[in-house]
């Protein structure tokens, strides 16, 4: 699949494909941990994937902070988060250049996250990234996960386009199915802290890339 003048619209995840962010999610508690004066165990992060904010806080309490309450660890994760996305995450290679590129030939921009809004907004407007971006839909305020289309829907919606107009940018297999299903062009984007099924990637994906840079010379 090309993008091609088909291609009317688009519609990007945010987490791995235009910030750098995968690894924070994995390496939360860890961080958390090290800053309290604590060295993490082994395999921290695969303890910590299925649980909630408030089991990790939780399991964090029990194994290496006793002397604080839950509540005070899961602010603590909270505000590390933020503070992540405020100040820290960068944009990934060529994700700049594509928007403009994507601006430039006049095609629909929106954003489709399962992140908190104020997080990928200031993420996106301090590297610069926010402003080629007609709308962002986030999954707390349309009310499902990507396991659902109902997201790109409503992007699609918005733009006024059909879903063979528009092309939606992934980095994780769960939802690039989703998308795929739902009779949207998709191109799966690698990221090296997101999807470990790349295989499943290249399967489902109606373009598989590299990098965003490495789409930018397909275009």
């Amino acid at each position: 699949m090309k993008l091609g003048a088909e291609i009317k619209g688009v519609i990007f995840d945010v987490d791995g494909v235009l910030i750098d962010s995968m690894a924070i999610w994995t390496d939360l508690g860890a961080r958390y941990v090290r800053s309290r004066g604590a060295e993490p165990e082994e395999g921290l992060a695969k303890i910590l994937f299925s649980m909630s904010m408030e089991q990790g806080a939780a399991y964090l309490k029990d194994h290496y902070l006793p002397e604080s309450t839950v509540e005070e660890i899961r602010d603590g994760l909270s505000k590390m988060l933020r503070d992540f996305y405020f100040y820290e995450v960068q944009a990934k290679p060529g994700a700049k250049e594509l928007l403009e590129k994507m601006k430039t030939a006049h095609m629909r921009i929106t954003a489709a996250t399962s992140s908190p809004r104020g997080h990928v907004e200031a993420a996106l407007e301090r590297n610069g990234l926010l402003i080629f971006m007609e709308r962002i839909f986030t999954s707390a305020e349309v009310g499902s996960s990507k396991h659902s289309p109902e997201i790109y829907d409503a992007a699609a919606d918005f733009m006024g386009l059909k879903r063979d107009e528009i092309c939606v940018f992934e980095d994780s297999l769960y939802a690039l199915r989703t998308a795929a299903k739902a009779g949207y062009h998709t191109v799966g984007v690698f990221d090296k802290d997101g999807e470990s099924d790349q295989k499943g990637m290249k399967e489902t994906a109606g373009l598989y890339v590299g990098s965003l840079g490495e789409l930018m010379q397909r275009l």
